[in-house]
């Protein structure tokens, strides 16, 4: 069986399990009213060519998915569940996520771009691919790269690979236990340098109907005449289909899969599916508002709110120290039942005790929620 390289724990290279999840947990900026702007995924810099510019897109619109090790190594380029590694605990799930590694979302966003399945290998494989048009060493830092080329990590044996956007950002899926995310470049360590990707192939337009393309997941998924599992059935997708959403909205709460969700998407024939559905996080980054929801309808007794900064996780207890329940890579929706006095955080020179208890049972810091310290409206659990 062929192993696929990504970026793993290794000496010197990433931080260790419980550094790495306070760095995570503590990555976005101090409490506050107002969110600081989250760094975009996409075309940030000019000179990409149209294949580029489409590699990026097909990348980004997988932002939120899970990191599953051996992901998108399927026969066809796109989401697939994965394996444990045999040495990273972190994995010990990843055949239960439907998700890329950091080889398997390059090779899916030029299989987009091109039509072809030019990246289809492991990150070692991709670096020395011959579908290089320039390579750069890593003493070139990021000066000449131009967004859609691909920067690699590893000593000898290359071992991670991401996608630069321009502007000092990449996007990434990076290990198991986190979902794909916008980053900060990284061309200290062990970077080994990027390679351009042959600008030749005829990628996927746009919609017409200006909509913007994403990919669905599951089998049997049905969509809606209106917002409601309950509401007449338009269509079916047999397995993972491409849509194109126009808009979204908060209506009616849905659990499936083990989510929880009152996001739906409107799609280009007029009918509705739930977010859950739709890779990517609960919000569809780029996506307006239907204008039907400016305020989430409760679910169970629950308030909605808004979280802020990104790569911020919930936790199975209310405890930073706890399992990871999930992992929110923007701001996103979320339903709070209720909220306590637990365990005290510290984060960018705010203190707060206050943990809000979510919909799927899972707990997160209210530093990272819009509104006080002890959010209104909201019962004490």
């Amino acid at each position: 069986m062929q192993t696929i390289s990504t970026r793993r724990r290794t000496s010197g290279a990433i931080l260790g399990a419980s550094a790495l999840a306070l760095t995570a947990f503590f990555s976005a900026p101090a409490h506050a009213a107002q969110a600081t702007a989250d760094a975009s995924c996409g075309v940030l810099a000019p000179g990409a060519s149209a294949t580029a510019q489409a590699a990026v897109d097909a990348a980004c619109s997988q932002i939120g998915v899970w990191y599953s090790w051996g992901g998108g190594h399927a026969a066809t380029p796109g989401a697939s569940y994965g394996y444990y590694d045999g040495s990273d605990p972190d994995s010990l799930h990843d055949g239960e996520r439907k998700g890329f590694d950091c080889s398997g979302l390059m090779r899916y966003a030029y299989y987009r771009a091109t039509g072809k399945d030019l990246l289809n290998g492991t990150a070692d494989d991709q670096f020395h691919t011959s579908q290089a048009a320039a390579r750069f060493s890593a003493g070139q830092g990021t000066a000449p790269l131009l967004p859609g080329d691909l920067m690699f990590w590893g000593s000898g044996h290359i071992h991670h690979v991401a996608m630069y956007l321009g502007n000092g950002q990449m996007v990434e899926a990076y290990e198991s236990g986190t979902h794909i995310r916008v980053t900060s470049v990284r061309t200290g360590g062990d970077y080994a340098g990027a390679v351009r990707i042959n600008g030749s192939g005829t990628p996927i337009p746009p919609p017409a109907n200006g909509g913007t393309v994403f990919e669905t997941w599951g089998t049997g998924v049905r969509t809606h005449r209106s917002p409601s599992v309950g509401s007449d059935v338009v269509d079916t997708f047999p397995g993972p289909t491409q849509v194109s959403v126009q808009c979204q909205q908060h209506a009616e709460t849905v659990t499936a899969e083990g989510y929880t969700n009152d996001a739906w998407a409107k799609l280009a024939d007029g009918s509705w599916v739930t977010n859950i559905y739709i890779k990517g996080p609960a919000w569809l980054p780029g996506i307006p508002d239907c204008g039907g929801s400016s305020t989430p309808p409760p679910s169970g007794g629950s308030k909605a709110f808004q979280t802020w900064g990104t790569g911020v996780r919930t936790h199975s207890e209310p405890n930073v120290n706890a399992g990871v329940v999930d992992y929110f890579a923007q701001p996103t929706t979320v339903n709070v039942v209720c909220q306590r006095h637990a365990q005290t955080v510290t984060a960018e020179g705010y203190t707060n005790d206050a943990w809000a208890k979510l919909t799927d049972g899972s707990w997160m810091t209210v530093i990272y929620i819009k509104g006080p310290d002890w959010l209104p409206g909201v019962a004490t659990c």
